[in-house]
């Protein structure tokens, strides 16, 4: 089966950086794409960006458009997610996601189109 762990969370000052990561394993093709999002209590849960094993592309939410960055590697099936610019509204809940359907730019926010989710790593932005 399908397994994502996100790890890299932490506390990070206003303008700070932080790099998280989403470990895959179980993928029985290399065309998936891999979401992160964000989830604030009593809120929904909330698209950041998005990348496609196949070609690489990428996609971004308006809130982090600049200051985030998506990247892979796929010799190690590892999904990043470079923070940078850091501000107290950053402070969530993050989650990486995997689906196999084909390629949409829904995937950059929309949590129904994806099947696989990884346990969420905490972030905190102090001011």
């Amino acid at each position: 089966d399908v397994q994502l762990q996100a790890s890299g969370g932490g506390l990070a000052q206003a303008g700070g950086s932080l790099r998280l990561s989403c470990v895959a394993s179980g993928f029985t093709s290399d065309e998936y794409t891999i979401g992160w999002f964000r989830q604030v209590p009593g809120m929904l849960r909330e698209g950041i960006a998005c990348i496609t094993a196949r070609d690489g592309s990428t996609l971004y939410s308006d809130s982090v458009q600049g200051r985030f960055t998506i990247s892979s590697d796929n010799v190690k099936n590892i999904v990043y997610l470079e923070m940078n610019g850091l501000k107290p509204e950053d402070t969530a809940v993050y989650y990486c996601a995997a689906t196999n359907r084909p390629y949409s730019s829904a995937q950059a926010a929309d949590v129904s189109q994806y099947d696989y989710w990884g346990q969420g790593t905490q972030v905190t932005v102090s001011s």
